[in-house]
């Protein structure tokens, strides 16, 4: 595995940052996950729609996490699979936002809390000092 010295105080204080965004993001993702399910007889509030796109969150987040605790231990794979899953959820979420009727208000509230998260991860990992680090240049 090719792994590269996070150590440095603003690496390690960038990838806390990326950490704890990630966290926010999964916690978040959970709790509407856990709503969805409080409120599945309200089909005002939860479609087939809403069903799908909060277990795919879930999912992205818990893999989101993954990669971010493998970035902060250094993993070079770790750290490009965050980079492209924050950058492809935060595309997907403009989409959901955009979108027009098929998402309940509530839900497009939670995904721009989500999206803005993902945001301040997007912006860490493809800034100049965490690539440098992770492509040693």
């Amino acid at each position: 595995m090719s792994t590269v010295d996070v150590r440095h105080p603003r690496s390690a204080a960038a990838l806390r940052s990326v950490q704890l965004l990630v966290g926010g993001y999964l916690a978040i993702s959970v709790l509407t996950l856990a709503a969805i399910i409080a409120l599945r007889n309200d089909t005002a509030a939860v479609n087939a729609a809403v069903w799908t796109r909060g277990t795919i969150v879930v999912a992205s987040s818990l893999l989101t996490f993954a990669f971010a605790r493998r970035a902060a231990r250094g993993s070079r794979k770790g750290f490009l699979r965050l980079r492209l899953v924050s950058a492809i959820m935060l595309v997907a979420i403009v989409v959901i936002i955009a979108l027009p009727g098929t998402f309940p208000l509530w839900m497009k509230c939670e995904q721009a809390i989500c999206g803005l998260l993902l945001l301040g991860v997007a912006l860490l990992v493809n800034g100049k000092h965490l690539r440098s680090v992770f492509t040693g240049r």
